[in-house]
């Protein structure tokens, strides 16, 4: 017997963009270097490690996101500890999407995604620095 997926990624997607706001290249390039704002990566190693990242972000492969955010969790990261505008980015822009949507639902009230993720940040001109 086969499974029947009911929602597939689209659903998911339009569910996400209800609650999470996309910005734009143009606007992250003047929000990145603003300390009230926090750009998570959620690529994984490999990702950033061969196309590199946007400086001053914080890495977070998607996988340990929920646990890197709750703070009753041992791995717990203070960075989800701040009052301040959380911009999630990944490869094109989905991942971070469903990244910024959990974590809002999480309860991180000001979250954001890049706008086609880090390809286009690069395309676009956007400062990258070598993976870690």
């Amino acid at each position: 017997m086969s499974q029947k997926i009911i929602k597939g990624i689209q659903l998911l997607a339009e569910e996400a963009r209800q609650v999470v706001e996309d910005v734009s290249v143009e606007e992250a390039k003047k929000l990145y270097q603003n300390d009230a704002y926090v750009f998570v990566d959620v690529r994984e190693a490999e990702e950033r490690k061969k196309h590199g990242v946007i400086p001053r972000t914080f890495t977070c492969p998607r996988g340990m996101l929920e646990f890197l955010i709750d703070p009753k969790c041992p791995v717990h990261n203070e960075v989800f500890n701040q009052n301040k505008t959380y911009v999630f980015y990944c490869a094109h822009g989905l991942r971070s999407l469903y990244a910024a949507k959990q974590a809002f639902e999480m309860g991180l009230s000001q979250v954001k995604n890049l706008s086609g993720g880090f390809a286009n940040w690069e395309e676009l001109g956007g400062e990258v620095e070598p993976g870690r």
